[in-house]
C-alpha cells in the first residue's frame, strides 16, 4: 500500500481558488492511478477526479468539470487538485486515494477501486 497525506485545505470565499496537495510514500507512486474524492456533511463520499500514472489520462465529475484540474508530479510523489471558481456546494472534506490494483493506466472512478486513502483536508467555501 501507499501512505497518503493531504494538505492545502482552508476557508475561501465563493469564486476563489485553492490548491490541494497529496504527498505519497511507500510503494512506487507512479504505479497507481490517483484520485480525489470529497464528502460533504451528511452525504456519502463522491468522486471528484482521477489521473493515470503518467498524467496522460484524466476524468472529472460533471460538477467540477472546467473548474478543477488534477495533476501529479511523479518526481515529487505528489498529487494536486487545483480548484478555481469555488462554490459553497464544494464545501467538503477532500480525500486523495490510490487505486487498489496498482494498475496506473486505468482511469478508475469508483470508491471501491481505491485501496489507500489519506486522512482528508477540509475545504469550506463561504457565500
Amino acid at each position: 500500500q501507499v501512505q497518503l497525506v493531504e494538505s492545502g485545505g482552508g476557508l475561501v470565499q465563493a469564486g476563489g481558488s485553492l490548491r490541494l496537495s497529496c504527498a505519497a510514500s511507500g510503494r512506487t507512486f507512479s504505479s497507481y492511478t490517483m484520485g480525489w474524492f470529497r464528502q460533504a456533511p451528511g452525504k456519502g463520499r463522491e468522486f471528484v477526479a482521477s489521473i493515470t500514472w503518467y498524467g496522460t489520462g484524466t476524468v472529472y465529475a460533471d460538477s467540477v468539470k472546467g473548474r478543477f484540474t488534477i495533476s501529479r508530479d511523479n518526481t515529487k510523489n505528489t498529487l494536486y487538485l487545483q480548484m478555481n471558481s469555488l462554490k459553497p456546494e464544494d464545501t467538503a472534506v477532500y480525500y486523495c486515494a490510490a487505486d487498489r490494483y496498482a494498475r496506473g493506466g486505468v482511469l478508475y472512478t469508483q470508491n471501491s477501486d481505491f485501496g489507500s486513502w489519506g486522512q482528508g483536508t477540509q475545504v469550506t467555501v463561504s457565500s
